[in-house]
């Protein structure tokens, strides 16, 4: 595993990238000891949502489906007086 300082890092980083791009790891040392780890970047997967079914969801948070009676009985409490 290949190694460079902090220092290196500043003044000479086309060498530690062609470093990072070989080995695929460097150790960074701070004041000659191992302070960090640096690692190529790999993009997560690019998985595709799953097609959400809302109105499933819905009706796994509503336990009970309305009666027609009790909607008929709702619907004409909220007509009230018109």
């Amino acid at each position: 595993m290949a190694t460079a300082s902090i220092r290196d890092l500043r003044t000479s980083f086309p060498r530690v990238r062609a470093l990072l791009a070989r080995d695929g790891e460097i150790v960074v040392t701070d004041r000659g000891r191992a302070a960090y780890v640096l690692r190529t970047y790999s993009p997560p997967p690019a998985d595709r949502p799953k097609n959400i079914d809302y109105f499933e969801r819905l009706k796994a948070h509503q336990p009970h489906a309305i009666s027609p009676a009790r909607s008929r009985a709702l619907d004409e409490a909220d007509r009230g007086e018109r």
